[in-house]
């Protein structure tokens, strides 16, 4: 097991156990002579003895892996740009040693059936609201990294959204974020084009405060790329309204 016990133990708390445990064992049996989701379960304890711990770092990590493979599988076939899209986003936020680790494990999951809703329950148990955005996010760009984003891929995140309590209009506001058209600004904002200049205003405060990238600092600088990236958007629509308007 070694480099790979190594690396399991470097972040991860919740996703040892449930389903996502399951999965991880899978994938692990697959390449790794003589272990079984047992063994996962072994490490499991191990690190409990340390203490309570909720989202690591490690625990996003693994649910991106296990929440891609759903959604790359979603369109019925497994497309390179979107397992390559996976593998640099890993070595961006993570480094290439930690991301090929990842990428391993990533392709033994893919080959699982997994139920979104029970690994979401996992997920929604241990992660703050703002960090289970940033996963939506992260799910779209894997969704549109061969170029468009397919509607079973969409239907597919929304139901992920659903099982992680993420309301319609937080949703439809990570979606626009992918989308070039000019209406979507005010999907983004969560307004609509009638609103008033000043709703406008209270619309931009309360979205730059639900995805301030301070909201997912406790997973570390590896993440807050994503979280700039939601930021900006943010910040783009809102410009883009107000010069629309002569504000």
């Amino acid at each position: 097991m070694g480099n790979f016990s190594k690396w399991l133990g470097a972040g991860l708390g919740f996703t040892l156990g449930g389903p996502i445990g399951a999965a991880l064992g899978f994938a692990l049996g697959s390449f790794v002579d003589g272990f079984s989701a047992e063994d996962l379960t072994s490490e499991q304890q191990q690190y409990r003895q340390q203490g309570n711990r909720n989202t690591q770092s490690g625990d996003f990590e693994i649910s991106l892996l296990v929440l891609a493979s759903i959604i790359i599988k979603a369109d019925g076939k497994v497309d390179t740009k979107e397992l390559d899209f996976v593998r640099n986003q890993f070595v961006g936020m993570y480094g290439k040693e930690r991301a090929n680790n990842a990428f391993q494990l990533f392709k033994g999951v893919i080959k699982k059936d997994i139920s979104a809703r029970q690994v979401c329950l996992q997920i929604r148990q241990h992660m703050p609201h703002a960090s289970r955005l940033q996963l939506l996010h992260f799910l779209f760009g894997i969704a549109k990294a061969d170029g468009q984003v397919a509607e079973i891929e969409v239907e597919e995140i929304r139901k992920i959204a659903g099982y992680l309590y993420i309301n319609p209009s937080d949703f439809e506001s990570i979606k626009a974020m992918f989308y070039n058209a000019s209406e979507n600004n005010y999907k983004i904002l969560e307004i609509s084009k009638t609103a008033t200049n000043e709703e406008v205003k209270k619309a931009y405060r309360k979205m730059a405060k639900k995805y301030h990238p301070d909201k997912i600092q406790d997973l570390g600088e590896a993440h807050m790329k994503g979280a700039k990236e939601k930021f900006q958007s943010i910040q783009s629509a809102y410009e883009n309204i107000k010069a629309g308007r002569g504000m």
